[in-house]
């Protein structure tokens, strides 16, 4: 059944950084429901084209399911080869092809291998059209060089470019930051693929890496959009203790990690003492302190018309949705919404109503409807 919550919202003043005077949306502006309950650490969210607000999510456990505006929850087995669930390592993303709707191709990221030797890879299924849907023709067709120990820091968001092409992000592993800023493996890396698996043509390092390399110098990203309009992509991604940054991503291009960030170790220790260097593209926003930023979507519908071309991103530490749109050349934090049981927020899309969808980050975690 259904559940409505108390909404709190406010607008925020960003560390370090002024906004302009914006108005926020009163409280009593918004409705938020839970359609489905107690999904198993619910990671990505997509609607199915022709079948609005029908939504595919995953679990980290590995859970697939197919979730009914009613709250009607489907369950898809999706025996992916080598997944690994461990730590922050599961099944991750799916995203569906551009021409979804004639080759019904879906992709999904998620940890492989064990705990001494795993990556982030990526797999390709055709989903059958009817209920109950199945996937059929799963196979791998990526493994993120090199293999690594642990559990931590694997990326795994994934997005699409207009001459369809695939972007995953990836993650440092934790204990091997400063392969981020190695040409010859993936770690903290962008890389772009064709859908098939195969580097894309016209990647800026082509005999690096098995050529996939698209941008480096990345700690872990869990967010990234591109953005039509404007014909940028856009990304986000982990800092250590503070230095959590919104990039605006470039082909080639360093993004610095780790030998420039605006935040410290964990263990309070300083992981270099620049914020900017020469080469290094500076983040066009940062957080400090860290909120964990773990999904964005572009918002560009009515039912929010002032918040169109923002950018919507969901956080974990910070347990809040925040809107960040751009205003006189500068990307500033204009609205902010935080459940009143403050829950981790994990996903979010925009759907075809216009409405906002957001996952919860829990062993008991919902999928919420935000509406007028």
């Amino acid at each position: 059944m259904s559940k409505r919550y108390r909404v709190l919202t406010q607008l925020m003043m960003a560390v370090g950084l002024c906004l302009s005077p914006y108005q926020s949306l009163a409280a009593d502006k918004f409705d938020v429901m839970a359609i489905a309950n107690d999904l198993d650490h619910p990671w990505s969210l997509q609607e199915l084209p022709n079948h609005p607000l029908n939504f595919l999510v995953t679990e980290r456990s590995g859970g697939f399911k197919l979730i009914s505006e009613l709250g009607f929850v489907d369950e898809i087995p999706l025996p992916l080869p080598d997944l690994f669930v461990s730590g922050q390592g599961g099944l991750f993303e799916v995203s569906l092809a551009p021409d979804f709707n004639e080759t019904r191709e879906a992709f999904f990221s998620y940890a492989c291998g064990n705990i001494e030797a795993n990556s982030t890879c990526v797999a390709r299924a055709e989903l059958t059209p009817t209920r109950p849907m199945k996937v059929t023709e799963l196979r791998k067709i990526f493994v993120a060089q090199p293999l690594r120990k642990g559990a931590a820091h694997y990326g795994g968001r994934l997005a699409w470019l207009p001459d369809q092409t695939l972007l995953l992000t990836l993650g440092d592993g934790f204990d091997y930051r400063e392969e981020a800023q190695n040409l010859s493996n993936h770690l903290g890396k962008v890389v772009r693929m064709t859908r098939t698996g195969e580097a894309a043509p016209g990647n800026p390092f082509p005999h690096q890496a098995g050529g996939y390399i698209y941008s480096y110098g990345h700690r872990n990203s869990q967010g990234i959009v591109y953005d039509s309009t404007t014909e940028s992509v856009w990304q986000h991604e982990h800092g250590p203790r503070g230095g959590d940054e919104l990039n605006q991503l470039h082909a080639g291009k360093n993004y610095g990690w780790p030998m420039t960030s605006y935040g410290i170790d964990y263990t309070g220790a300083m992981v270099t003492p620049y914020q900017e260097l020469p080469g290094v593209v500076a983040p066009i926003y940062q957080w400090t302190p860290s909120l964990a930023p773990s999904d964005m979507a572009l918002y560009n519908a009515e039912m929010f018309s002032e918040w169109r071309g923002a950018l919507l991103i969901t956080q974990l530490a910070g347990k809040r949705l925040q809107v960040l749109q751009q205003r006189q050349q500068a990307w500033q934090v204009v609205h902010q919404l935080t459940l009143a049981d403050e829950q981790r927020l994990r996903a979010v899309t925009v759907a075809s109503d216009g409405a906002i969808y957001l996952l919860t980050d829990s062993a008991a975690g919902q999928l919420l409807r935000l509406s007028r």
